[in-house]
């Protein structure tokens, strides 16, 4: 008799020593869509824009709880633990649950930006899904040209793996101050369970420590 494999990721929360990972709830929608809207999430992202007021209540309501619940992954606000304030979205996507292997994608809000929310964020992610959910392989993938976005990968401990040529579209401001359709390249990053053994140590180094206050 075959043991039926768990297709879903549990209704979590991941603690950090600055930051609660949680589900989407409804008072995240204002700071949600001032965040996607955000030059540099447009210009990297493929969120539609400009974003709305019903494309964030979309995405609360629907569409982010359908990524649990429909087996292909899990996306968490990410808040500061003193303030409550959304700063960020993280997002486990494409997942293969025969592989044990997902993909990670991250976006931070402008008003947050150069604390190493991101890093944070994805580390505890990472850990999170190696140790409680026994998962093997974690890929990123980040356009070409969007450096911080690489940093992070690096960061955290991440291998580069190579370029998928012409596999993306950007987006780029116009003369006019519109934006525009553009190509690139995808440069593709992986994080195994042993990439993670020196990544606590990097990671205190820039003054955060604590990653071990799973809820």
């Amino acid at each position: 008799m075959e043991l039926r494999m768990t297709t879903t990721f549990p209704d979590i929360s991941i603690s950090t020593e600055r930051l609660v990972l949680r589900p989407y709830e409804e008072p995240d929608v204002p700071a949600h869509t001032e965040m996607m809207n955000d030059e540099m999430v447009v210009a990297w992202t493929s969120v539609p824009h400009p974003y709305t007021t019903a494309h964030a209540e979309d995405w609360v309501r629907r569409i982010a709880p359908a990524e649990r619940t429909e087996g292909r992954g899990v996306v968490l606000a990410v808040t500061e633990f003193l303030t409550q304030r959304l700063v960020g979205t993280i997002h486990l996507r494409n997942t293969d649950w025969r592989v044990r292997a997902a993909e990670v994608a991250y976006v931070t809000a402008p008003w947050a930006r150069g604390e190493g929310y991101a890093t944070e964020s994805v580390l505890a992610v990472a850990r999170w899904l190696f140790h409680d959910q026994s998962f093997e392989r974690l890929e990123l993938r980040t356009a070409a040209d969007n450096t911080a976005s690489q940093q992070v990968a690096q960061k955290i401990g991440c291998i580069s793996e190579g370029v998928l040529r012409n596999a993306w579209i950007a987006r780029t401001r116009t003369e006019d101050g519109g934006w525009t359709d553009i190509r690139t390249d995808l440069i593709v990053w992986s994080l195994l369970p042993e990439d993670l053994e020196g990544a606590a140590d990097r990671f205190t180094d820039t003054g955060y420590s604590s990653f071990t206050d799973w809820n």
